[in-house]
């Protein structure tokens, strides 16, 4: 169950307070007249069932409510209560597999854009890679691709790309690209005064069975970029967090980024050439994954949204899809 609290002027307020009691998904419903809008406005509280969110909060913004107050939504850690069981019934699905899009929405845009800290644990995964690469150590690629949060920016392209948000896609994508050119640059600063100061060795650098794959992309690559994609949205859509870690375990992008700046400070060109390749095929496994997924997701939601108006014929305020 999702908890939502709307804030609207009184007669809005007045308009949405039948057609939510009305709804079989939601239930708990409250109303604080007066409390919101310097007394112009009321307070709605009720819980919904996450199956039905989406059809809910459409419901909110056709009526007008992001235009004359706000919709907040949040997650409950527990809802004990007979009639949340039975709007959960009434609901088409199955609460993990529920998708609710503004949520999404908001998520993508906040990931598009570029920040301090995005860029600092990407050159902290990057450098963390580097040094991988350069001891051959496995353990720390691993501890690389979990500090690196290149996968944000990733999905929200994927988000962009599916319901066609152009300034998203824009801004996510300059965001990853500046992300990684920028991160390769200063790895390649630090290891080419390493380099001259006689720190490592171009053996060093370009000798480790252990971590080969990086600078080695083949058929497997894309393949379990492929796979890591498709886990990984579905980790952030359907409320799976945890499994998100495993995600970036499975990606090859952040050690490419580390490999490229330590092979080139060397001048080994044709193991950067690798690494760049690694970090292209990667990339576009995730992307491909990732729109495919939400692809899916949007139109299996639409067809469980079109059914959950068929068992409720008749009643004011529900919007078809």
């Amino acid at each position: 169950m999702l908890s939502v609290r709307v804030t609207a002027g009184h007669d809005l307020a007045e308009r949405l307070r039948p057609v939510l009691d009305a709804d079989p998904t939601v239930c708990d419903l409250a109303v604080v007249p007066g409390a919101a809008l310097d007394g112009r406005g009321d307070v709605l509280w009720f819980e919904m069932a996450r199956e039905n969110a989406n059809n809910v909060m459409r419901t909110l913004r056709h009526a007008g409510v992001p235009a004359d107050g706000s919709i907040v939504v949040t997650e409950p850690v527990t809802v004990v209560s007979d009639a949340a069981v039975a709007a959960e019934e009434a609901a088409p699905g199955h609460p993990a597999d529920g998708v609710l899009w503004a949520q999404l929405a908001d998520t993508s845009r906040e990931d598009s854009r570029p920040s301090a800290t995005f860029f600092v644990f990407l050159l902290l995964a990057t450098l963390i890679a580097g040094i991988g690469r350069l001891l051959d150590q496995p353990i720390l690629i691993i501890g690389a691709m979990v500090v690196g949060p290149e996968f944000a920016p990733i999905a929200a392209i994927c988000y962009a790309v599916v319901r066609r948000r152009r300034g998203i896609a824009g801004s996510a994508l300059a965001t990853l690209l500046g992300g990684f050119a920028g991160c390769a640059a200063v790895a390649w600063a630090v290891w080419s005064l390493a380099y001259a100061a006689g720190l490592i060795t171009y053996e060093q650098a370009t000798t480790g069975p252990q971590t080969e794959f990086i600078v080695s992309p083949d058929a497997w690559s894309f393949v379990i970029a492929l796979l890591a994609g498709i886990a990984g949205v579905l980790s952030l859509t359907t409320a799976k967090s945890a499994a998100l870690v495993g995600v970036f375990i499975s990606i090859t992008t952040v050690p490419a980024v580390g490999a490229i700046g330590l092979t080139l400070a060397v001048g080994a060109w044709d193991e950067a050439l690798g690494a760049g390749v690694q970090l292209l095929v990667n990339v576009a496994g995730l992307l491909v994954a990732g729109v495919v997924t939400l692809f899916v997701q949007l139109h299996l939601g639409r067809r469980l949204g079109h059914r959950a108006g068929r068992r409720r014929p008749g009643r004011a305020g529900q919007q078809p899809r």
